[in-house]
């Protein structure tokens, strides 16, 4: 799942890391490949203690939804990739019936 994060810099050089769809989540690098890097495991962990507490997985919009946020103005946009299968559950089995003519045109 791409995540949206905001990087901010004082600067030029350090950056700090916020996550806006998960709240109190942020990290920050000497870099920006070190922020990045640092927030996908921010993310990881927050989503771990969400799952620990027996929160819901929150839902991840995207960039659009938070470019409005004065709380964002001047900040760099990039999308993280993390791997959230962990975080959403065990995997369900379930047994499905089709229409016969289903199954041989598709």
């Amino acid at each position: 799942m791409k995540i949206a994060v905001v990087l901010h810099s004082d600067d030029g050089q350090r950056y700090g890391v916020t996550v806006p769809d998960l709240a109190g989540c942020f990290s920050a690098g000497d870099s920006i490949d070190d922020a990045l890097e640092s927030v996908k495991e921010a993310i990881e962990l927050h989503l771990e203690g969400l799952l620990e507490d027996g929160q819901d997985m929150p839902s991840i919009a995207p960039i659009s939804q938070h470019q409005n946020n004065p709380d964002y103005v001047g900040g760099v946009w990039a999308l993280v990739d993390v791997d959230t299968t962990a975080f959403e559950g065990e995997a369900e089995k379930i047994d499905i019936v089709l229409p016969k003519l289903f199954t041989k045109t598709h």
